[in-house]
């Protein structure tokens, strides 16, 4: 789907900065740090545990959205000698700045995760560690956790192996950059490697029976002109740095259950239901599924600017509930999940590349490291494992409702005085137990809401290309509706 942009009027920016406040007050959501927070910080990015192993001379590459500070990530790729790839990837050494037991931990088992709000940023750790002393940006000297992962040419891995090391990033690039390098054949050998490696590693996944969805997700972003509400939809650039984290935690994941002690990411098949109940929407939305074809060969297939694949994509999403997080510590009676595996991966995978966002990292962090250094791993690292899924669980709710709150809220504004206008949308669901209800997304400005239909189902095929009617936009209680024309 094209992403679109409406923009709000300065004066709306303002009425915008306050309903988010009082937003993060009603959540009970600080952005003022305690004071021995800050202090041990400091002293923290003065004094950080640094690596014997010097990697320094490693031209490393970040790839993050444009004015990102809190770089966690960082790699290297090149050809492996007698054939195939060799690729190093580095992710912050949080643990290098943050004490067990110390304020900061103390703190970030609070936040749990960072939180992004369209004004304003809860960052997870203290701006001083997180945009500063422990990010990966160019050319400073970083404490790191450092990957190398040796794939045949075909993308398989044959060796994965992990170290404290010494990096420094040479340049810092974002997404369309790349895309754009590659697709004018300006790509250097980085570069060139980057999509080369993604691309066999995304076949890898197709060859699992793994799957990414491409649903477009609705954007706000706030500018010197107001604020922008869009759709995004991952281009191939943000995939092929994607599948190279997606490595890394996979690697992670069968590190850990061959030590029988970590943190998984886990996600558990759908039931044939599930499946049987997608058929039944192909078939009300024309979406072509041959009995036979994989589920994940299917998606492949579609183009999601096609609107009745948009909606059926979006049902998709459906199959990806249940995502979590299992510790296990089979030495101290926590055992590993009886299918440690991440459905949509068709793998065991563990959340580890993005610690100075996402608490659960570090931890995960920690084992690896101690497990390939041939070590015990830390007892602070033992005894918070069983805490951490709930931990997490309750992080990610809590950032899903900042991010739905958000979109609400820039809905509503941007439609705020048009109650009775007209308006061209797809419906993208229907509520099966109530009939005549159902989600429309409109192209223009981008907005997804709730519509009503006074015809009943008939009114609301889903699927299909209808027009609907403002109903309501309250930016007071972040709320839109439609109504079915």
């Amino acid at each position: 789907m094209p992403r679109r942009k409406l923009r709000v009027k300065a004066a709306d920016s303002a009425r915008i900065n306050a309903e988010l406040a009082e937003l993060r007050a009603r959540l009970e959501i600080h952005a003022e740090w305690p004071e021995a927070v800050l202090a041990e910080a400091e002293e923290a990015a003065e004094r950080p545990r640094l690596p014997e192993y010097d990697a320094t001379d490693l031209p490393l590459f970040t790839v993050d959205p444009p004015g990102s500070r809190d770089l966690d990530q960082a790699m290297h790729l090149t050809h492996r000698p007698g054939g195939g790839y060799r690729v190093y990837y580095a992710i912050a050494d949080v643990a290098a700045f943050v004490r067990p037991g110390g304020a900061i931990d103390a703190e970030a088992r609070r936040r749990v995760e960072t939180l992004y709000f369209p004004d304003h940023r809860i960052p997870l750790h203290p701006t001083r560690i997180s945009e500063d002393a422990a990010s990966l940006l160019p050319g400073e000297p970083r404490p790191a956790l450092l990957w190398q992962l040796d794939l045949e040419a075909d993308g398989a891995v044959v060796l994965a192996d992990l170290r404290r090391a010494l990096v420094r990033s040479h340049r810092r690039l974002d997404y369309a950059a790349v895309q754009r390098a590659v697709d004018l054949g300006g790509a250097d050998e980085q570069l060139a490697l980057l999509a080369t490696v993604g691309r066999l590693r995304e076949e890898q996944e197709r060859a699992r029976g793994g799957i990414s969805l491409p649903v477009p997700e609705q954007e706000v972003e706030e500018t010197l002109h107001g604020y922008v509400l869009g759709y995004r939809a991952p281009g191939p650039a943000d995939g092929w740095n994607a599948q190279i984290s997606l490595l890394t935690g996979m690697a992670a994941a069968d590190l850990m259950l061959d030590a029988g002690v970590g943190l998984l990411r886990t996600l558990p098949a759908a039931p044939a239901a599930a499946y049987e109940r997608l058929r039944r929407i192909a078939r009300a939305l024309d979406v072509d599924w041959p009995e036979g074809l994989p589920y994940p060969e299917l998606i492949r297939s579609l183009d999601p600017d096609v609107p009745l694949n948009a909606a059926f994509l979006n049902e998709c999403t459906g199959l990806l509930r249940g995502a979590g997080y299992r510790a296990f510590d089979e030495s101290r009676g926590l055992p590993a999940p009886g299918d440690p595996g991440h459905a949509a991966l068709a793998a065991p995978y563990a959340h580890c590349t993005a610690p100075l966002r996402r608490l659960g990292d570090r931890f995960a962090q920690e084992v690896c490291a101690a497990v390939a250094a041939g070590e015990d791993v830390p007892d602070w690292t033992r005894e918070a494992l069983p805490a951490v899924p709930a931990l997490m669980a309750g992080g990610d709710r809590r950032s899903g409702e900042v991010e739905r709150a958000c979109v609400d809220l820039v809905e509503a504004e941007l439609l705020a005085g048009r109650e009775g206008e007209d308006f061209a949308a797809v419906v993208i669901d229907v509520d099966e137990k109530r009939p005549g209800s159902g989600t429309v997304q409109l192209r223009e400005p981008a907005v997804r809401a709730r519509c009503e239909s006074a015809g009943g189902p008939a009114a609301l095929p889903l699927g299909g290309l209808i027009r609907v009617r403002l109903a309501a936009a309250d930016p007071a209680t972040r709320t839109v509706r439609f109504a079915a024309l």
